[in-house]
This record gives C-alpha cells, structure tokens and sequence, in this order.
C-alpha cells in the first residue's frame, strides 16, 4: 500500500502477465470523513480487507465506489466492498456491472467535498470513463492508459478508432493534467507525455500494419509473424487480436481490403486466433484473458487483407 496526500494505493494481490503488479484501486479521501473507492478491484476477500482497513487507519467512511470498466480485474469486488461499507456503486450507464447508480458522463461525480470530472473514454471497453480530479490535477485511466507497457484493444469489446478518439480528447481537454493514476503500474508524472507516446505508439503500429500489406495480401497470422517477429510467440494471440482491431478500422474506412479464404484454419492459425485459454493457465486468469482480448469473439474463417 503507497500513500500520497489524500489519495491511497492499494494494490490486489493479482499479479500477472495481463495484469502487471496487480490492479491499482484508489481510496480517495473526499473530505468531511468521506472516501471514494475507485476500481475496487477483482473478487478477492483479502483485497477487500485491506481497502477497508486503508480506509479505517485514515479514519475514513467509504460513501461511494466508482468503476472504471467492467473488466474482471476491476469491478467485481464493488459488490462485498458495497456490502462491507453500505455505500452505492456507481458505473458506467452502458455497464452491465451490478450498480446503484449510472456515472454522469462528461458530467461531475461528487462525494463529499470531492469533485470529479466524468469523461466517456470508450477504446478499451465501450463501457469505460476516465476520472479527472482538478485539486490533484490528475487522471484515473483505468485500462485506457497503464503506468507501464500499452493497452489491449480487442473486438468486439473494444475498437481502435474510439480508443483514439479518447487518446485525443484527453491531450485536448486536460493540458493541466500533471499525473496519471492507471489500473496497472506505477503512478505516471507526466502526464501530456505519456499520452503523446500512447498517440504515436498506436500511429506507429498502424504505419507497420500498412506497410506489411505492401508486399502484398496476408492473413492475420502471416502478419502478426512479420510484425510481431521479435515477440515471444505466447503473446502472438494478443498481438492478433490488436491487429483485428486496426484491420477492422481500416477496413471500414476503405484504407484496407479484405476476401475470405475458403479454406480451414491450420492448428497453429487456430492457436494464435482462438486460444484455449483453461488448458493452460488458471480458471481466473483465463476468465481474464477472455475478457481482454474478446476471445469469445471465435474468428472462424481466415480473411486475406490487401490494400486496394
């Protein structure tokens, strides 16, 4: 647990390759005896216990927890939280989070003597808002900018273009924004830059995509092999699915074009694009690794994608 002024870290104890060191919750002290939890994290009886406990040593009330996202890493513990504390869950009006009530978007959250700007921040999840805080002059991200590595954008829970989008709405609409406080990693302090490198980081990616289909029509898996070429090929199935996102933009804006193959998927393409997450790894991880990259969306036909 890391404090900083009136905001508190508390960590879950659910590190993992998806997960890096483990999803952040914030105890936000809200003034009057008041906190606000955000993100309470997965459902874990000892990560409960300790946002409590975090919030009785700084003799604080929880009158409120937000969600960011739906994602199993970060909302199912608002309900034993909600339990434990009496106070409403709020999330996003589309969330199919069990909530007391909706987030106003692009409107204000107030707990006490704390306000928070609400921004529907679509991309990651269609589900997903970004929290502003104006006194600490910091952002609560979620899973739409980490505090280390980049984010999975994967159909059909997530889109490329509306994770853009909300990259752009906040360079454009928070240049006082000093810290970014994620889902995962450690707290960002530069704010602006951080974001800039989420901007030219998916740029970047797409500039490689387009320039991979220059040598002609390839499939999602002969792509991710030219360009993913220097990844450890357990990441090659996250890497497919990222690249789905942006095939599918481009697709729908006539950049990219795309013809069936008529024929079945070999047993590595069916590896990398609809992995059996349980056979390898454990129940909550995979549940997971499910949610993130949209694997429940089974690509059963392989696509050749060329440019026009």
């Amino acid at each position: 647990m890391v404090s900083d002024s009136h905001i508190t870290l508390v960590r879950a104890p659910n590190a993992s390759p998806m997960t890096l060191s483990g999803t952040n919750s914030y105890l936000v002290d809200s003034g009057g005896g008041e906190a606000l939890v955000i993100d309470p994290g997965p459902l874990d009886e000892r990560h409960v216990a300790a946002l409590i406990d975090a919030a009785r040593r700084r003799d604080l009330r929880i009158a409120a927890i937000a969600v960011t996202h739906g994602h199993p890493d970060h909302a199912p513990a608002a309900a034993p939280l909600a339990r434990e504390s009496g106070a409403p869950v709020h999330a996003h009006p589309r969330s199919a989070v069990p909530h007391d009530r909706d987030l106003p978007l692009d409107g204000e959250l107030r707990v006490g003597e704390l306000a928070l700007r609400v921004i529907d921040a679509p991309g990651h999840t269609f589900d997903h808002v970004v929290l502003y805080e104006d006194r600490a002059r910091t952002l609560f991200t979620g899973d739409t900018i980490l505090g280390e590595g980049s984010v999975v954008i994967a159909p059909p829970g997530g889109a490329m273009r509306p994770y853009q989008r909300t990259l752009e709405r906040l360079t454009r609409e928070f240049p006082d924004a000093r810290t970014i406080r994620g889902g995962h990693g450690p707290l960002v302090d530069d704010a602006q830059a951080k974001i800039a490198e989420y901007i030219a980081h998916r740029s970047e990616r797409e500039r490689q995509l387009v320039e991979t289909l220059e040598r002609g029509p390839q499939s999602i898996p002969e792509l991710v092999a030219r360009i993913y070429a220097e990844t450890p090929k357990a990441l090659w199935p996250a890497a497919a699915r990222q690249l789905l996102a942006h095939l599918e933009a481009l697709v729908s804006e006539g950049s990219v074009a795309m013809t069936p193959l008529e024929r079945p998927l070999t047993p590595d393409e069916q590896a990398m694009l609809n992995p059996a997450w349980a056979t390898f790894v454990d129940a909550r991880l995979a549940e997971l690794l499910e949610a993130e990259l949209g694997t429940e969306y089974r690509i059963e036909r392989l696509q050749l994608y060329s440019l026009p």
